[in-house]
């Protein structure tokens, strides 16, 4: 007798435990798809600390490429500025010249009339 209340107890409390079993199979499988899902956090967080990092260093690099190209746009407006004065300035020699020459053409013409005259 004892044993077969010993077994009927063990029903009992099997069937007693069985939804918490079950309550704690489900618990065990969803801290487990926790795990992973946290993992896969952890890594796409670790990835996303790589792409920052080489982000920094692209910024870097083009903040140094943005200097060197202020730079280069001041030699080149340097470089304007001092072709603009001396353009300017061959226009005033051109223009003396055409003067000159105009001044020397009038005075041959009238070197040719006096010559002319003379003969």
């Amino acid at each position: 007798m004892d044993n077969d209340l010993a077994k009927l107890l063990r029903s009992v409390i099997r069937e007693e435990l069985e939804p918490v079993n079950e309550r704690l199979e489900r618990i065990e499988t969803e801290q487990t798809g926790l795990k992973q899902e946290v993992q896969i956090v952890k890594q796409d967080q670790q990835t996303l600390k790589q792409d920052v990092h080489i982000l920094k260093q692209d910024v870097h690099i083009l903040k140094q490429d943005v200097q060197i190209l202020k730079q280069d746009q001041e030699l080149i407006k340097r470089a304007v500025l001092d072709t603009n004065e001396r353009v300017i300035r061959m226009e005033s020699i051109l223009e003396n010249q055409h003067r000159i020459i105009e001044l020397l053409s009038a005075r041959s013409i009238e070197q040719e009339a006096l010559i002319k005259r003379i003969k």
